[in-house]
């Protein structure tokens, strides 16, 4: 059962505000970055996580903003996932990273396994 997380602002907006200009970036090849989502403190029920709790997330969160494409990732006719999805993977998949300080993962693109439109739904 997904916790459903109380958000102040929308997640995808938070990390993208947080990751800020990324232009001059270049990922290369079939890799997709990905940026890690980092549950709030307050689920919508009440209940507070702590920071521990919430800094695992950092390390074993299997679910991310796909923020950045390499030039040959997700070529047709699999041309799935686009920047701007909320994606699934294996947390030992990726090279952790962080990025204007946010963490990040570096995935080649084989290693993405689902999309889902909330990033609730996995832990």
């Amino acid at each position: 059962m997904a916790l459903i997380m109380e958000h102040v602002a929308e997640p995808k907006e938070e990390l993208l505000k947080q990751l800020g200009n990324i232009s001059t970036l270049e990922i290369f090849g079939n890799e997709v970055l990905v940026a890690i989502y980092i549950r709030p403190q307050k689920t919508s029920s009440g209940i507070f996580l702590t920071d521990n709790y919430r800094d695992e997330d950092k390390w074993q969160g299997k679910m991310g903003l796909v923020v950045k494409k390499g030039s040959n990732s997700m070529v047709p006719p699999s041309d799935e996932v686009q920047v701007g999805d909320w994606v699934l993977f294996r947390p030992s998949d990726g090279w952790g990273l962080t990025v204007n300080g946010v963490m990040c993962r570096l995935l080649d693109d084989r290693v993405i396994r689902g999309r889902h439109p909330s990033p609730d739904t996995a832990f």
